[in-house]
């Protein structure tokens, strides 16, 4: 069960961006990296666009925790990879959302790299 509020769904999942900044060691967080974001069912997941080796991706995979900004909202969240079972539920809502801005650009966000390199965004 999903601890995001109906409201906060509809706005973070609604935002046509997320910026995510993961936690240092020390507590502090990592500058803000902006990135697309979508709602699958009542989660909130992100994907890099870039691949698994992405920095962005590898610093949220390896903290764990950070904060997100988007539609309004700003939260301390964890980041967790989603089971295999949400893939094409997430796949899906990237084309629903972003298929606007043509093949070659949504075609980053759902190849099997960027599927691979989704975390869900859950909140703390």
């Amino acid at each position: 069960m999903s601890a995001w509020s109906a409201d906060q769904l509809a706005r973070i999942g609604g935002a046509e961006e997320l910026q995510l900044a993961s936690r240092r060691s020390d507590g502090t967080h990592r500058p803000y990296a902006t990135v697309w974001t979508v709602r699958a069912g009542d989660d909130i997941f992100v994907q890099s666009a870039y691949g698994y080796d992405n920095g962005w991706f590898q610093r949220a995979l390896r903290a764990g925790t950070g904060r997100i900004r988007a539609g309004g909202w700003e939260r301390d969240v964890r980041f967790e990879p989603p089971g295999d079972d949400v893939a094409d539920l997430v796949t899906a809502a990237y084309h629903a959302k972003y298929d606007r801005h043509g093949p070659k650009i949504v075609g980053t966000v759902v190849s099997s790299e960027a599927v691979r390199a989704t975390l869900r965004v859950v909140p703390v």
